[in-house]
């Protein structure tokens, strides 16, 4: 009984995880009946191909060991993953892989055994992975959240819509979601919409032809070619002009572009995502951006929480910064309570980015690398300040209107003409959003 290949196979068929096994050229040797049920294909689809091959992708997506040829010297490896079934379904999974020797002690190939993970919440390896990977804080469950939602939309290479209030990340999340795709061999480029004028940034995009304009003494490359096959990353995409939204609708529907002034096409193999602090479809409602455009790019939308609505990362945030600046301060930053209380009692407008630049400024003035409440910025100081006397004056539309025109739309003056601080004023224009 003991030496019948179809009795071992039977009592591998009949246990719950899914086992693989491959050679050392990926090609795929074995697959159980658990496989199946967890990834959707059949061993007679799969059988005798190449792993990557086999499932559009390589099945254990960023971990894999054999992506450059068998690696030496081979260690087992363990290490959660979420793959995209048969069906398109994502699903998390646990991975332990394991190397298969002959007879003389030489690596032949591997066995993985994985199942599927029951909690929705993510795993302390995805939230280390998270924090080192991605260089991403956060575990309150909105982050949680969106630690998830890069797994998913990382399994499919259709666009992505990041968006989220300045400072929030969102160049971040998609250096994520591209180093979790399958393209994170290729480049990942990113391109800033809002930083270059019309005439510059359809160069930039798309290259030029030597002649095409004064100063194109070459032919340049564009990020669209430079970005062939990986990710280009469109940061505050609201801010195309008309012309450049066409030309990129051009693009998504049909890989192809021309460089400025020249007539030769150029076919591309990029996934594209994009972020904006707007509201797109405001956006398109205004006339201001394509709605043809508004649904090529928004096929997977991925929405960031705002530093207020997790406050309670706050503390970790702190940690994180002040622990990056701790070799260069002698003793080690450290927070007082009530430096502490104050930055969870501030609405953080600028959200992250502004946590770090306050950390970053208080560091200066604490002279023995511990931060007090007065060491932080004025703007904290005032508010929290403000909250403990009281109310702050009301606001209205007409009010804010007419604060703005005052002041030929500086938001920091207006806010001192009403008497509020400027968070204030910030927050108050983000539910108004008619008001300017």
């Amino acid at each position: 009984m003991k030496a019948s290949p179809q009795f071992l196979e039977s009592i591998l068929d009949n246990l719950p995880e899914g086992v693989i096994g491959h050679d050392t050229r990926r090609r795929l040797i074995y697959f159980n009946r658990s496989a199946e049920r967890i990834t959707g294909y059949r061993r007679e689809e799969v059988l005798g191909k190449d792993c990557h091959q086999a499932f559009s992708n390589p099945f254990c997506g960023p971990h894999c060991s054999f992506c450059d040829g068998a690696p030496e010297p081979w260690t087992g490896r363990r290490y959660p993953v979420r793959i995209v079934d048969k069906h398109g379904t994502a699903k998390d999974i646990e991975m332990s892989v394991t190397g298969m020797t002959d007879a003389s002690g030489a690596l032949v190939g591997v066995l993985a055994v994985f199942r599927e993970r029951t909690s929705e919440a993510p795993s302390p390896d995805h939230l280390d992975e998270a924090e080192s990977r991605w260089n991403m804080v956060g575990r309150d469950p909105r982050m949680l959240e969106v630690y998830r939602q890069i797994g998913l939309v990382a399994a499919s290479d259709h666009p992505v819509h990041i968006h989220g209030e300045t400072g929030t990340g969102k160049e971040l999340v998609a250096r994520a979601v591209h180093m979790e795709s399958r393209r994170r061999q290729g480049p990942f480029v990113p391109v800033n919409c809002g930083a270059l004028p019309e005439g510059v940034l359809e160069s930039e995009l798309f290259g030029h032809v030597k002649g095409a304009f004064t100063g194109a003494v070459r032919d340049k490359k564009g990020r669209f070619e430079l970005a062939d096959g990986g990710t280009l990353f469109l940061d505050e995409v609201a801010e195309l002009p008309p012309t450049t939204q066409v030309k990129l609708l051009r693009v998504l529907q049909e890989k192809t572009f021309e460089r400025v002034g020249g007539e030769r096409s150029i076919r591309c193999d990029v996934r594209i995502i994009s972020a904006t602090n707007r509201d797109l479809a405001r956006e398109v409602s205004r006339g201001r951006f394509r709605d043809d455009l508004y649904y090529r790019l928004k096929v997977l939308p991925l929405v960031l929480p705002t530093l207020r609505e997790r406050r309670g990362d706050i503390p970790l945030l702190a940690e994180h910064f002040l622990g990056r600046a701790a070799g260069e301060i002698s003793p080690s930053p450290r927070l007082t309570q009530k430096a502490l209380e104050a930055l969870l009692a501030y609405s953080w407008p600028g959200n992250v980015r502004e946590l770090q630049n306050a950390l970053h400024y208080a560091l200066l003035r604490a002279s023995d690398g511990v931060i007090r409440r007065d060491d932080l910025p004025t703007e904290i100081l005032q508010e929290t300040a403000q909250s403990r006397r009281g109310p702050t004056p009301k606001l209205t539309p007409q009010a804010v209107q007419a604060a703005l025109k005052e002041t030929g739309g500086n938001k920091v003056r207006a806010a001192r003409l009403l008497g509020v601080a400027r968070a204030t004023l910030y927050r108050f224009l983000s539910a108004h959003p008619d008001v300017s």
